[in-house]
């Protein structure tokens, strides 16, 4: 009888983008894999079980603070583990992560994974809210992740170790470097011909470094430097820090970058680049977008920050800056620009550690020896 497998992410078309291909090792493997999911599409329905996996529908709202509504999401899970009584159940994000690790100790859940993506805003942001949510978030943590059926997932070092310090016994800690890139969708082509193109493919959050892009575009127009600049995504209208589409229609105007709004079909965006940017002020995990651009042998221009020092290796794959200098990104823009052929060797370079250290089925192996530790087999 094949061992199940729950995994519970909020929104359907994330876990399509990040989390499905691990979902089809596991089924490939020999577990038998349920997805719970708030259906926002129907395309995204058929896509999942047109995958094999079986479809749990789920009233979760990842943007809800509503007491009564968060309590009633707890219930749902309890029920919903109860129903399923699942061997294994792997959580995902911050709000699964919290709401799951309660109901599975009601449930009685043998075995649970709590996989975190990121720390985020909390983590990242000196604002008085993240300031006051901090201790509160930590507190929960403790209380929750350290359970003897539980496991932590984390994306990136930084955050591993960050854990390990007295949050969860290191025991309890693992790491795997993000989600995977399909390195045959993501195949590596020459730069088109003309002035070279920077891309930051993301949701147009302020945490991403939008202004800080938009600012070193301006200085580097007044230095003449020859490189477009392209915004990929669209705003975020339920957090309070997206950046307004007035905004970013008002830039374009200007001339300063081009806002491309959001694109399906990322292998393409990237064979059109030259550069990826992601000048995030954000706690990453390890972003998607970097692993996309590297596979297509694009050299990286990320901050020093979690998750994007995991990809970006200085001089070898791209260029670090520190978050929030826009004179730092506009120098490290400009550096690229204006050299081809360093374009091309750290194009090169983030191709060979796509291939063998962040494929999918490099990663995917990896989550696969983990569930298979947590039952208690060997790797």
């Amino acid at each position: 009888m094949s061992r199940r497998l729950l995994m519970v992410v909020t929104e359907d078309w994330y876990f399509r983008q990040h989390w499905q291909a691990q979902a089809e090792a596991a089924a490939r493997a020999g577990w038998d894999v349920a997805v719970a999911t708030r259906i926002n599409a129907p395309e995204h329905a058929a896509a999942i079980t047109a995958a094999g996996l079986r479809l749990v529908p789920l009233a979760m709202n990842r943007r809800s603070l509503n007491p009564l509504r968060e309590l009633g999401a707890v219930g749902e899970l309890v029920r919903l583990y109860r129903r399923e009584q699942p061997d294994l159940i792997h959580h995902v994000a911050l709000k699964p992560v919290l709401y799951g690790s309660l109901a599975a100790r009601w449930a009685g859940v043998p075995h649970w994974l709590n996989g975190l993506p990121g720390l985020g805003y909390v983590y990242a942001s000196d604002e008085p809210k993240a300031r006051l949510l901090r201790p509160l978030i930590g507190g929960l943590f403790r209380l929750l992740l350290n359970h003897t059926c539980s496991r932590v997932l984390l994306q990136n070092h930084d955050d591993a170790k960050f854990f390990a310090a007295g949050i969860v016994a290191p025991e309890r800690v693992h790491c795997v470097r993000g989600v995977g890139v399909d390195i045959q969708r993501y195949a590596p082509v020459p730069e088109p011909p003309g002035p070279p193109l920077a891309v930051l493919a993301a949701r147009m959050l302020w945490e991403k470094g939008v202004a800080e892009l938009v600012e070193a575009a301006r200085m580097l127009r007044s230095r003449n430097v020859p490189l477009r600049i392209a915004l990929v995504g669209g705003p975020d209208p339920g957090n309070p820090r997206s950046v307004p589409e007035e905004v970013l229609r008002g830039w374009q105007a200007e001339g300063l970058v081009e806002w491309w709004g959001l694109r399906s079909d990322m292998p393409e965006v990237w064979r059109q680049a030259s550069i990826a940017v992601l000048p995030t002020t954000y706690r990453e995990g390890l972003p998607t977008v970097l692993l996309e651009a590297a596979a297509t042998g694009r050299p990286l221009i990320a901050t020093d920050m979690p998750g994007c020092r995991e990809v970006v290796r200085p001089g070898e794959t791209g260029l670090l800056v520190p978050p929030g200098d826009a004179v730092a990104l506009a120098e490290a823009l400009a550096t690229l620009a204006g050299d081809a052929a360093l374009r091309a060797r750290q194009g090169a370079a983030a191709r060979r550690a796509a291939e063998t250290e962040f494929a999918v089925p490099v990663v995917t192996a990896q989550v696969l020896d983990l569930y298979r530790q947590m039952m208690g087999a060997e790797p």
